[in-house]
């Protein structure tokens, strides 16, 4: 039978936008099930791909912007259907035809990255600046460069994962490079909120000076940017290889390069990030890593590995208000309080982001401490 299409201008856009996998879909629903937002909220994935088929999209409704791109909804679909294309598709068609307004606050952090290379608006020039002393600029021969992405570059508290990222890889002895002057945005959230040119025109740029600094392999903090690196890059003819710093922490480990001399006396539990889990399962090298750091134990939370629970930053919702009712890091934290953990251990600056940001109001966690993996690690090398 033929799919009776009212409006099928309107599901031929969002097809030629990379949404092709609407076809696919036979309506089963087990996305919505699975979508993290239907523990807080309603939104109805499965309805919302069926008015796309049918070319009864609304453009302006709240829904177009909520998903994540966590991946749980394309984990669980029978026919495997990518629904993450689907709705970056929906986006594009809104921020390529103005059929209806992207939203305000993730607006801002596009054109912020368009004017000045980062969604936080900071001067380009300052991009270097979390390297105190500034020593490793572009002075080494070295091809392996430490990208920092962009919050830890210049976000206050994400510049001590920065800082404490190098002094491991120089503890460690590694050669590295940064290139400030030259790297922009990797353009993750440009390409997940629709603005696809921007993307193309940030990752020529990136590319070309990774090439002109004769980068081979690059080491990242970001499971986004590893995540964009690694495979959308790729596609444009990159040539590159890209480790996230948790990767290279347990291989350093192995080799006998990375060696602790102090205990940290801390019960950790892990969060698993999509991007590192659910979209590239890397989810032992973490956990090695903890293990490997004397006095640390261990606690699991429900919702790990690849059945973790999103914080709630992908897909350019770290750029976009929500509200306090409605943060799956809420969740998280209570999910973490209830292990009795005293800290909340991570490998994404956008969880880290979240995760601070409700810890402000979360009540009962007082005492637990948000720390990324590098920072415990440098807390077992000190």
């Amino acid at each position: 039978m033929a799919l009776i299409t009212p409006f099928q201008e309107a599901a031929a856009l969002v097809r030629e936008a990379g949404g092709l996998e609407l076809d696919q879909c036979y309506q089963c629903g087990l996305c919505t099930g699975s979508c993290p937002w239907n523990l807080v909220r309603e939104f109805p994935v499965r309805k919302l791909i069926h008015q796309a088929q049918l070319g009864v999209i609304d453009f302006e409704a709240e829904y177009t912007w909520l998903c994540t791109t966590c991946r749980s909804c394309v984990q669980c679909c029978p026919r495997g259907v990518d629904i993450i294309d689907i709705m970056k598709a929906m986006r594009r068609v809104v921020a390529e035809t103005g059929v209806s307004k992207v939203p305000d606050s993730l607006w801002l952090a596009v054109s912020n990255i368009a004017g000045s290379g980062n969604p936080l608006g900071q001067p380009a020039g300052q991009r270097g600046d979390w390297a105190t002393p500034p020593t490793k600029k572009a002075k080494t021969d070295s091809g392996i460069l430490y990208f920092p992405c962009c919050i830890p570059a210049y976000e206050p508290r994400l510049k001590k994962v920065a800082q404490a990222t190098a002094r491991i890889l120089e503890a460690a002895g590694v050669d590295y490079k940064i290139l400030p002057e030259v790297e922009n945005c990797c353009g993750e959230s440009v390409r997940k909120s629709g603005h696809e040119n921007l993307f193309q025109s940030l990752a020529q740029k990136n590319m070309q000076a990774f090439s002109n600094a004769g980068i081979n392999k690059i080491i990242v903090n970001s499971p986004h940017c590893y995540d964009t690196f690694k495979k959308e890059y790729t596609e444009l003819g990159a040539e590159f290889k890209v480790i996230h710093i948790v990767q290279y922490l347990s291989q350093l480990i192995d080799e006998g390069k990375l060696k602790f001399s102090t205990e940290v006396k801390k019960k950790v539990t892990y969060h698993d990030s999509c991007y590192l889990a659910r979209h590239n399962g890397i989810y032992d090298e973490p956990r090695h890593v903890l293990e490997s750091i004397p006095g640390i134990e261990i606690v699991e939370m429900p919702d790990i590995k690849e059945n973790t629970l999103c914080c709630g930053g992908g897909g350019g919702r770290i750029w976009m208000d929500t509200k306090k009712n409605e943060r799956f890091s809420d969740l998280r934290l209570q999910q973490a309080k209830n292990v009795n953990a005293e800290v909340l251990a991570l490998s994404c600056p956008y969880c880290m982001l979240n995760f601070e940001d409700s810890l402000i109001d979360f009540q009962g966690a007082v005492s637990m401490e948000i720390k990324d993996i590098v920072e415990l690690v440098c807390e077992g090398i000190a």
